[in-house]
């Protein structure tokens, strides 16, 4: 072999044949390179969603407004409008209602979070950082879900105090809780990407709001879908707040006051169903937006 061989032989280092038959330290493990992007991005979405919960634990007042809102809820329906709506049978109706009301308005505290984030430019130094694009966005759903947990557990107990109670079985009430988080997941997501189109943190505030005010009212989240007028019924019968105030409901075992109409159609007969595919739908649509979204702004 002449010298110039030699020198390219050295500098081109192990091939990858002779570098699997290098010896390794011992008690030293290779992650697969087929596994190892996997590992990173549940690295780096634990890392951005430790971040985001040590941000809400500094400034209490943001769990405090996720806490806050559905009690004012509660107490305002169950005993300023329930009085003429059922009474103590209203209380038990209008509980799944208010859950489902609560997690989908997390949306808006993602929206206004990640607005917040691309505002100081904490975006920017992430895009600088070797990790992985998605997992900004999962790390910020993901402690947005966990604060949707801590406003379960509050309704949960104050739906105790007003006189409303699981009466299923438990397999039903951790079926139910956990299609309810499913959606609030699902609507994390549509925070996200509204939080990524908004030019600042104010309009990302009104744009998180200004559609789901609608969406939970146009529902049977507070009153029985069948009594609304004309198209509106049909809206809010097919409405994923409806079905998964329904499920609730219906994993609960809470019935409705004698006056409400009963609920028909498909989507009330199969709520359950129909909350999940909802939910992934939303998910199989909103992911992939807003990760585009997040490249064109992070391109800037």
């Amino acid at each position: 072999m002449s010298t110039a061989e030699v020198a390219v032989d050295q500098t081109t280092g192990p091939t990858d044949e002779t570098e699997a038959e290098l010896p390794h330290a011992p008690g030293s493990h290779r992650i697969p390179k087929s596994t190892e992007p996997r590992m990173r991005f549940f690295r780096d979405s634990a890392i951005v969603a430790h971040r985001n919960l040590i941000t809400i634990m500094r400034v209490p007042t943001l769990l405090v407004t996720a806490t806050v809102q559905p009690l004012m809820f509660v107490f305002l329906f169950a005993y300023v409008f329930g009085a003429s709506l059922g009474g103590g049978q209203y209380r038990e109706f209008l509980i799944a209602g208010i859950m489902a009301q609560t997690v989908a308005f997390s949306a808006a505290f993602t929206t206004v979070g990640l607005a917040g984030d691309l505002e100081k430019g904490i975006i920017d130094r992430m895009r600088s950082l070797p990790m992985s694009r998605l997992a900004v966005l999962m790390g910020r759903t993901l402690s947005d879900l966990v604060v949707s947990m801590v406003s379960l557990v509050v309704m949960t107990v104050c739906g105790y105090i007003v006189g409303w109670s699981i009466n299923g079985s438990l397999a039903e009430a951790v079926l139910a809780y956990a299609v309810i988080l499913l959606f609030a997941f699902a609507m994390s997501w549509v925070g996200a990407l509204t939080g990524l189109l908004a030019p600042n943190v104010e309009v990302a505030q009104s744009a998180g709001l200004i559609w789901l005010f609608p969406l939970s009212f146009i529902s049977s989240a507070f009153i029985s879908a069948q009594t609304l007028p004309g198209p509106l019924a049909t809206i809010a019968e097919w409405n994923p707040i409806t079905a998964v105030a329904a499920t609730g409901r219906k994993l609960f075992h809470n019935s409705a006051p004698p006056m409400f109409p009963s609920a028909t159609g498909w989507p009330a007969e199969h709520c359950v169903e129909y909350s999940v595919l909802c939910s992934a739908a939303i998910l199989l649509i909103a992911i992939p937006l807003a990760l585009l979204q997040y490249r064109r702004v992070a391109s800037h």
